[in-house]
């Protein structure tokens, strides 16, 4: 059964995150490996997949493509793209500008004009059966890969870094930034780190690292819980604070987890 219950603030409000710097002295990077490590990585898109698919197959959803009824139209690809959020059509873009004419480019006028709402209008009934097809294509699945990491991962692991945090920290960061986006609604993960940074510091500004993860996750927490779409928080309860709580914050396998009650392993 796929979980989708969880989906980011409208990115339009903002510009998408990559283009807002994130708070942080940039050289304030933790010198152990991050996320960006290619073996941490990939642990991290298996952690987030667990979470938006219930699976730890990531690569098995370039094809995905539903709407679940929060609100921001069509949710796709392996990061839940939407079509009411603005990332699906910086993702279509590009798409068409590394292969005009492929099968989705004829969608961006129609993606132009329901972005920031959930309407369907120009998408229906074939653009589903388009993505999917679309899906199968290498070009399509790097646009999908690069657009993760401009918007979400880049920027998490950066700012995460620039807080002096280590691994499990720079995924906690990822993570929200999937679900929330960054723009200046209360729920975003700039506020949400402006939460835990009135109740702890983070290593980069003299605090511990511990102690600040957990004030981050209790903002995230609140944060999700302003959303009914948002309000299983298992993701957090039964996955990123056992991991802290076993002091892993290098976020090294094995991994065991839940989300929604599924259990995963990493070994």
């Amino acid at each position: 059964m796929v979980h989708r219950h969880s989906r980011r603030t409208f990115l339009t409000l903002t510009g998408a995150l990559a283009a807002v710097p994130l708070l942080g002295a940039p050289g304030a990077a933790a010198a152990a490996p991050g996320l960006d490590d290619p073996a941490k990585k990939e642990i991290a898109m298996k952690l987030v997949s667990s979470a938006e698919n219930s699976t730890l197959d990531w690569k098995s959803q370039y094809r995905y493509i539903e709407d679940i009824g929060d609100g921001r139209g069509y949710t796709a690809g392996i990061i839940g793209f939407c079509s009411g959020t603005g990332d699906m059509l910086d993702l279509v873009q590009l798409y068409a500008d590394r292969a005009p004419g492929n099968v989705l480019a004829r969608y961006l006028p129609a993606l132009r004009a329901v972005d920031g709402t959930d309407s369907h209008a120009g998408l229906d009934p074939d653009y589903p059966r388009d993505w999917r097809r679309a899906a199968q294509d290498p070009v399509f699945q790097q646009a999908q890969n690069d657009e993760r990491d401009r918007v979400y991962f880049n920027p998490a692991v950066r700012q995460g870094k620039a807080d002096g945090l280590r691994v499990l920290g720079q995924f906690c960061y990822y993570d929200a930034i999937v679900m929330h986006g960054d723009g200046t609604d209360p729920t975003s993960f700039r506020n949400i780190r402006g939460r835990a940074l009135n109740r702890a510091r983070p290593p980069a500004q003299g605090g511990d690292e511990t102690t600040y993860l957990h004030a981050f996750l209790d903002a995230r927490v609140w944060a999700m819980r302003q959303e009914e779409a948002h309000s299983d928080t298992s993701r957090v309860d039964t996955a990123q604070r056992v991991f802290l709580r076993n002091g892993n914050l290098g976020l090294t396998p094995p991994l065991d987890w839940q989300v929604y009650g599924d259990s995963y392993h990493i070994g």
